[in-house]
């Protein structure tokens, strides 16, 4: 969302004019004990705050979400710190949680995470770069789990673990395809037992999901000991807490448990925490950090991975049922240039965006399915007409929608935002009637059939042989009660990425379940998902430099 004489989204965080993170946390209501500073502008927030503000009124909760995007996004983050500047623009009070950058993505095609323009969260480089130390706090517990199952085996193997069932693996903050199968133990038997494993990229890690889920510490300990890390030979779940790994594994995560504090470049409170993504996680920021941020302000606005069929969802069937959040309203971002991307003719006009609005229909009738309203925010792009925009805007009405706003914050703040955020307002008046989409009692199959079908659109689920063994061995382990949570690609509503806009009579082929005991659901895996994502040719990486004055250039 670039625009010609505007500085770049990089030249604006550096030269923006933060506050300090202290006088942030004390404006908002937080205590000195209650505020761990790093550094000037950033800030861990303890859970005890939690405790001291039950009685306070939650705020309404606003989740963003967008139509099928195409390969560079539309937006949605960039969306996401608008609508909360937005709504500080017109006298609300809002808070802002988003997912912590992956390092992985900034240097693959993706790049950075933290919005753009006048509509982004300080300090940007740090955010996109390490940040905290979350990320690399969840891999060190990770790979410690896999080094300590790895020398368990060697050193007498007491608990009988078959190596050839040893489902965990390693992990790194990188996108490195070379890692997705790689061999361990080779040189000799001081070196471990030689087998197949592999690397997913820490997004996708277990232990990600479980620190984005975790009410507190001791929550966290619970569910790091349940985390299933192959079995026995006589095929009995082995897990972390038999180990003796849970224990060291949540001191290391005792830090990283909290969430950030930050800015945006217009000073919304904004916490940053956790960052699985939605195509092969559930792809939602932290469950602490949308409970300690619906205390903090009026409106909450919280952001999900890609599509509504995507994180959306997660976050609707999994985190709110688990944290047990009621939301308010959905913000689904729609652009020109997606819309014509799905109307089959990216660089066509007005026909194309008719087309493409199919999708747009199907996305605002899955937000529909869950009993919500969706306002639509079209995100505008400088090559936009505005007979196009008036279309888009058109379009999503006409299909639906209870509002539909142009968002231009990119380049005029909270103020391009404005009448964003005055049409959530009046589509949050009402209590919504608020439902899931599959009721956890149901048998395995039928809620993932349910989400094929009542989300995706799909005619029906064709479960290949290992799928349904794994569905009928959790079942007779009692992991039916389990939410679902889909891995599929994010570039079309079905699991085959080459079918764009609002595809029909198609068949979506689950080829592996997972049990992720310790996040507390099941993982379906659909089509040829990966877990380690690779880089391109040209990797964002390429840009990212210092200059002559030792600023730090090309991140974006």
């Amino acid at each position: 969302m670039a625009c010609t004489g505007t500085p770049s989204s990089l030249e604006l965080a550096q030269n923006a004019r933060l506050r300090p993170i202290a006088e942030l946390a004390e404006e908002i209501g937080l205590l000195p004990d209650e505020v761990e500073l790093y550094g000037r502008y950033k800030a861990k927030i303890d859970l005890s705050v939690l405790d001291r503000l039950q009685g306070t009124p939650d705020a309404k909760l606003i989740c963003v979400t967008a139509l099928t995007p195409t390969r560079l996004g539309e937006g949605k983050t960039t969306t996401s710190v608008s609508l909360a500047e937005g709504l500080g623009a017109i006298g609300k009070r809002s808070v802002l949680c988003l997912r912590e950058a992956s390092v992985g993505p900034v240097f693959g095609i993706k790049g950075g995470a933290a919005g753009g323009g006048y509509a982004q969260v300080l300090p940007m480089e740090e955010l996109n770069l390490h940040f905290t130390g979350d990320i690399h706090a969840i891999g060190a517990a990770n790979n410690l789990l896999a080094a300590l199952l790895e020398s368990h085996i060697l050193h007498g193997n007491e608990l009988g673990i078959d190596p050839l069932s040893i489902s965990w693996r390693r992990c790194v903050d990188m996108n490195d395809r070379a890692l997705r199968q790689i061999v361990v133990g080779v040189g000799g038997r001081a070196n471990g037992y030689v087998r197949e494993t592999g690397f997913d990229i820490t997004a996708a890690s277990e232990v990600m999901a479980i620190v984005a889920v975790a009410r507190d510490l001791f929550d966290l300990r619970r569910r790091l000991g349940a985390i299933t890390v192959g079995h026995t030979f006589s095929e009995e779940p082995v897990t972390a807490e038999q180990l003796n790994a849970a224990g060291a594994m949540t001191v290391l995560l005792k830090e990283a448990l909290k969430p950030n504090l930050v800015q945006t470049i217009e000073g919304q409170p904004t916490l940053v925490h956790c960052g699985p993504f939605a195509n092969i996680a559930h792809g939602n920021n932290s469950l602490v950090a949308d409970l300690v941020g619906r205390k903090l302000g009026e409106y909450l606005v919280t952001e999900s991975g890609f599509g509504s069929d995507m994180g959306m969802e997660k976050f609707l069937n999994i985190v709110c049922r688990i944290g047990g959040l009621s939301p308010s309203g959905i913000v689904l971002v729609a652009t020109v240039r997606a819309l014509k991307h799905h109307g089959g003719d990216p660089d066509g006009g007005i026909d194309a965006i008719k087309r493409g609005s199919a999708n747009l229909r199907r996305h605002l009738e899955i937000v529909r399915g869950f009993g919500l309203s969706a306002v639509v925010a079209v995100n505008r792009f400088p090559t936009d007409t505005e007979d196009e925009l008036e279309l888009v805007r058109s379009l999503a009405l006409e299909h639906g929608a209870h509002a539909a706003e142009l968002n231009e914050a990119f380049e005029r703040g909270g103020e391009g935002a404005a009448a964003l955020a005055e049409a959530v307002v009046d589509a949050t008046r009402d209590a919504p009637s608020f439902d899931y989409t599959y009721s956890i009692d149901a048998p395995i199959e039928e809620k993932i059939r349910a989400i094929a079908t009542r989300v995706y659109g799909a005619d029906d689920v064709f479960f290949l042989k290992t799928a349904s063994e794994k569905m009928a061995t959790f079942a007779q382990a009692g992991l039916d009660r389990m939410p679902i949570c889909m891995a599929k690609t994010h570039l079309s509503l079905s699991h085959d990425a080459t079918l764009l806009n609002a595809p029909e009579g198609f068949t979506v082929t689950v080829r592996d379940i997972r049990a992720y005991t310790g996040a507390g659901w099941l993982v379906a895996l659909c089509g040829d998902m990966q877990t380690m994502p690779g880089l391109a040719t040209r990797p964002a990486a390429f840009t990212v430099d210092i200059d002559a004055d030792g600023r730090t250039v090309g991140l974006f």
